[in-house]
């Protein structure tokens, strides 16, 4: 998914509440990384996150997909399983 992104980088200009940037410095500190860095971590995570409920999302759509239709399919041969119980009630 994001593991291999490109080594080629780009500069992105992005406002944030003076809040945050302080805990961006604090979080450096802590950390030993620099805040662009923490920055980068943190977008790919928040990516990978929504990767990965929208890839849940349509697993669970493709299943209810595929349940509905073997229900269906099914119900085809509901009269033919009968059919075949009576034929062999007459033959027994």
């Amino acid at each position: 998914m994001l593991q291999n992104i490109s080594s080629k980088k780009v500069r992105l200009n992005v406002q944030i509440p003076f809040e945050l940037k302080d805990k961006l410095i604090w979080a450096s500190g802590i950390e030993g990384k620099k805040i662009s860095v923490l920055v980068r971590e943190s977008i790919e995570q928040e990516l990978r996150r929504i990767q990965k409920r929208v890839f849940e999302e349509r697993m669970k759509d493709a299943y209810l997909d595929l349940a509905q239709e073997n229900l269906e399919i099914s119900s085809d041969f509901a009269y033919s399983d009968a059919e075949n119980l009576q034929k062999g009630k007459e033959h027994g």
